[in-house]
């Protein structure tokens, strides 16, 4: 796993009508020693779409979700103090493998939606998004400068 990178199982608590999963608690050891959400905010993203790749230079720390459908999200680390530099990881998350994942800001990081349904990713950022100077550095899906072919089976 890249270094930095989290994964928590979250509990899906069901009775006989429907269910309600905790998604995000102060209490919780995962989310200790770190600054806490500014902001959160959802995107809805259509079958077969690749949302990536992207990172962020002043300190922001992404924490995904995804309540709806399925997606692989790619993180790639090229950071050069890291001990895992040049290392990348997929995880399939959503529905029947409900997580969250900590994404170091600083990692490129993506994703795509797996299967036929809309995926709804919900972040909880540590930083706020500045409209006038955004803290996103771009790449393109298919560069040649991160190793992953987003159609490859995910690594476990």
């Amino acid at each position: 796993m890249i270094h930095d990178v989290e994964i928590e199982e979250l509990q899906i608590n069901a009775d006989e009508r429907g269910c309600l999963t905790e998604i995000w608690r102060s209490d919780w050891e995962f989310f200790q020693g770190e600054d806490e959400p500014t902001m959160s905010y959802f995107s809805e993203t259509y079958p077969g779409i690749i949302r990536a790749w992207h990172r962020h230079h002043r300190g922001q720390i992404d924490h995904f979700v995804v309540p709806r459908g399925k997606a692989k999200i790619g993180i790639y680390d090229d950071r050069e103090d890291s001990p895992t530099q040049g290392e990348v990881d997929t995880y399939i998350v959503g529905e029947g493998n409900m997580n969250v994942i900590r994404v170091p800001g600083d990692c490129w990081h993506g994703f795509k939606t797996v299967g036929d349904e809309r995926v709804l990713l919900l972040n909880f950022p540590t930083n706020l998004y500045d409209y006038e100077n955004p803290d996103e550095e771009r790449l393109p899906y298919d560069t040649d400068k991160i190793p992953l072919d987003w159609e490859e089976p995910p690594h476990e």
